[in-house]
């Protein structure tokens, strides 16, 4: 079946095997040969920017200095743009709703370039347009430290106000002129109801999950759920087990559990507002679903659950398609 996968963390996945694309990578979720036997319509690539020096050590060599966010996001915007060259057959970059559309007519894989923490913007609105010039089309706002445009889902919401900043909603409205969707995934509660505030088009949370059913700041309540909805914006299903179960020490992610927040966001935001965002390569557990080639699995299980085909075609792909075609025509 034809999905829509809003979030991976596979570019850099590359960079820790010193490798220069992601068509065949080792111990990963995702590369492009795989991609291929998936049945994947669109894959959004992030470009993820620890703020703090000891998470972006992880992406050195031997006896290389830590990356800065601005090197490193050098290094993930070249091994993106390595790939679509060597797969040029199969992937293809989109940038717009056409591309998408002409990517499908050509049987090729639709890329969408996004940045996970914007903190690399760095307080400065050239740098947004910069990023459009680059192709990224999606920004996820925050990581997990606050950065110029707010504070992450890590301030707790009854601690204080806790939003996005004023350059944080100058920039979320600059986005959204030109052309680059506001993702929410974890960003504070105060600077969800923010972007929802400062957006006139649809917003995504591009892998996040249903916190009623797993008590993780990273998801979204019954009340963003309906938010996000009547906004027409749309919610990915993550993989990860901490995000999927109610216990946090639980590490195992189930097709079941997975099926469990589907249902949930349906019957609280309606079929319209869920999607898929795996999370693949940035996640880890015990995995039912270890690939994106396992992908039938959920839609199997969705099936055997009661989704009718029209809602299991909304949440695989016609929900992001239409945020796509209305945020970037």
């Amino acid at each position: 079946m034809e999905y829509i996968d809003m979030h991976c963390d596979t570019l850099g996945a590359a960079i820790m095997q010193g490798k220069k694309t992601i068509e065949m990578l080792s111990d990963t979720m995702i590369d492009i040969k795989r991609l291929e036997q998936s049945g994947v319509a669109a894959q959004f690539f992030a470009m993820f920017l620890p703020q703090q020096e000891r998470d972006r050590s992880a992406y050195r060599h031997e006896a290389e200095p830590v990356p800065t966010m601005p090197e490193l996001l050098e290094k993930l915007y070249e091994i993106y743009q390595n790939t679509l060259e060597q797969c040029r057959e199969t992937l293809a970059p989109a940038y717009n709703m056409a591309d998408y559309r002409k990517n499908r007519s050509e049987g090729k894989i639709s890329a969408f370039l996004t940045i996970e923490n914007a903190a690399v913007a760095e307080g400065d609105l050239t740098k947004i347009r910069q990023f459009y010039e680059m192709g990224v089309r999606l920004v996820t706002l925050t990581w997990n430290d606050e950065n110029s445009l707010g504070y992450p889902h890590t301030f707790p919401r009854e601690q204080g106000k806790w939003g996005l900043k004023p350059f944080g909603k100058e920039a979320v409205s600059y986005m959204e002129t030109l052309g680059v969707l506001p993702d929410v995934s974890h960003l504070s509660d105060d600077g969800f109801y923010d972007v929802a505030d400062v957006t006139k088009k649809p917003f995504v949370a591009s892998h996040s999950n249903c916190r009623a059913l797993s008590p993780a700041s990273r998801n979204l309540t019954d009340e963003m759920i309906r938010i996000l909805a009547e906004r027409g914006g749309v919610a990915g299903l993550n993989f990860y087990p901490g995000f999927l179960n109610r216990e946090q020490t639980d590490q195992e992610s189930r097709i079941a559990c997975m099926c469990d927040h589907v249902e949930h966001m349906r019957n609280v935001g309606g079929i319209e507002c869920v999607g898929i965002g795996t999370d693949f390569d940035g996640i880890c557990g015990q995995l039912e679903i270890k690939d994106c080639t396992q992908m039938p699995l959920l839609f199997d299980a969705l099936k055997k659950r009661g989704f009718s085909e029209r809602e299991l075609d909304h949440i695989a792909y016609k929900n992001v398609e239409r945020v796509l075609k209305e945020c970037l025509p």
